[in-house]
């Protein structure tokens, strides 16, 4: 599963609606709202949540995943030490990291991209991304119909 930043995961973009992930992934696992009203879906096989939020006409807004198998430029990520990972991204223009730490977790957020890396005993357990929000303060939506 290839991570594209800014735009989604594998066959997922940012402004996608259910109908469209449900033909790409079939019916989720779990289907459920947040305390926001927003759509939460759930894929046991991917190991991938996608919200919709309910603000943006239930529109994909943003993912977290934990599967194996997810690649940024070329290289797996989870299971893998967060210096390995911050020093590969580096090479690739992907440098600024805020990091937060909680219990024995730690995030590692990278705002350009809006994404998070999150680590426990600095390996890299999850994989966090956002929908962009563009310079006019809204969603800059990635999907479009064909």
């Amino acid at each position: 599963m290839k991570i594209n930043l800014k735009n989604g995961i594998d066959k997922l973009i940012f402004g996608m609606k259910q109908n469209d992930v449900i033909a790409v992934y079939g019916k989720p696992d779990r289907n459920y709202k947040d305390e926001d009203d927003n759509v939460i879906f759930a894929y046991n096989a991917q190991k991938i949540r996608l919200t919709f939020y309910q603000e943006e006409e239930l529109k994909l807004g943003y993912m977290v995943a934990s599967s194996p198998d997810l690649e940024l430029f070329d290289n797996k990520v989870i299971g893998k030490q967060i210096k390995e990972i911050k020093k590969e991204l580096s090479r690739k223009g992907v440098a600024k990291f805020t990091q937060e730490e909680f219990d024995t977790f730690e995030n590692y957020f990278n705002e350009d991209n809006w994404f998070i890396l999150q680590t426990e005993f600095d390996e890299v357990v999850k994989f966090e991304i956002g929908a962009i929000i563009n310079d006019k303060d809204q969603f800059d939506w990635k999907f479009s119909k064909k």
